[in-house]
């Protein structure tokens, strides 16, 4: 069984209800947290799982919703890890990725020299190990075989989606994206597809053109439902609601991804969890 845990339903626009856009993902004794936006370490707290336990940081691109809480995870793991030599954080993300940890640790460049000031057993910066890919498989251990693929969210490139398997079950995870050929193959067959949405039928006639943009770049609701009928997956999860899931709207929500997709269809707010099982 994979566990899926929405952390961040929410947007770039500041939501009291809703941290941005993060994903947890459970698995045997992994922990994955997919992207890293505002409060994700709250949400993680809440949901019983601290930075320090954290196996692995997935990050499907480097817009500043899904990487605006990195410093705060690099360094809230780093002082939280009280054991002896703490092994390296793994990093996996699209190239850029080095070179933005790589700055967000030296703009936490003060903070981490007064704590080693400070603290006789913090001797060393915080630990990290970056991988940056675009395809293939990029994770084996412990029976969790992570696999990654090309999307697209141009002009942001390149971006990248993840399909997470154990004991059978997968979970990909689409990150931002248009429908296109890297997640159909990447999430064909899969138990379960976490894919961001947004409402174009609303967005589209907003007087404001910086707005009308967001349409360019993203899924709707129904194409995202789309793409999980296409691929032939058993459960669709809907987060990073654009505009707010606003309560009340569920079932609106829920009607458009069914118009192009009859299976299981989750939605929620943050913390809302989802149990993926092999085949269902």
């Amino acid at each position: 069984m994979i566990e899926v845990t929405l952390l961040g339903t929410g947007s770039p626009i500041p939501d009291a209800g809703r941290a941005g856009p993060a994903t947890l993902v459970r698995t045997g004794a992994q922990v994955l947290l997919v992207d890293c936006g505002r409060g994700v370490l709250q949400r993680a707290a809440a949901a019983g799982t601290g930075a320090a336990g954290l196996s692995a940081l997935l990050l499907t691109h480097l817009h500043s919703d899904h990487i605006g809480d990195l410093g705060d995870v690099l360094i809230t793991r780093w002082i939280s890890g009280f054991g002896p030599a703490p092994a390296p954080l793994p990093i996996i993300g699209p190239p850029g990725t080095a070179e933005t940890v790589e700055a967000t640790l030296k703009a936490f460049g003060h903070d981490i020299g007064y704590r080693i000031a400070h603290h006789a057993d913090l001797n060393a910066p915080p630990a990290v190990e970056v991988h940056e890919c675009t395809e293939g498989q990029v994770w084996d251990r412990d029976g969790v075989c992570i696999r990654v693929a090309p999307t697209d969210h141009r002009p942001v490139t390149p971006t990248i989606g993840f399909r997470v398997e154990s004991d059978g079950a997968s979970v990909v995870l689409a990150g931002d994206t248009v429908p296109c050929a890297g997640l159909d193959a990447l999430a064909a067959g899969a138990d379960a597809l976490v894919h961001t949405v947004i409402r174009k039928d609303i967005l589209s006639n907003m007087p404001q053109q910086r707005i009308r943009d967001v349409c360019d770049y993203h899924s709707s609701v129904e194409e995202a439902a789309a793409t999980a009928d296409r691929a032939g997956v058993s459960t669709l999860i809907m987060t990073h609601y654009v505009p707010a899931l606003v309560p009340g709207q569920e079932e609106q929500w829920r009607a458009l991804a069914a118009s192009k997709f009859s299976g299981r269809i989750e939605l929620g707010d943050d913390l809302h969890r989802v149990e993926v099982n092999a085949g269902r």
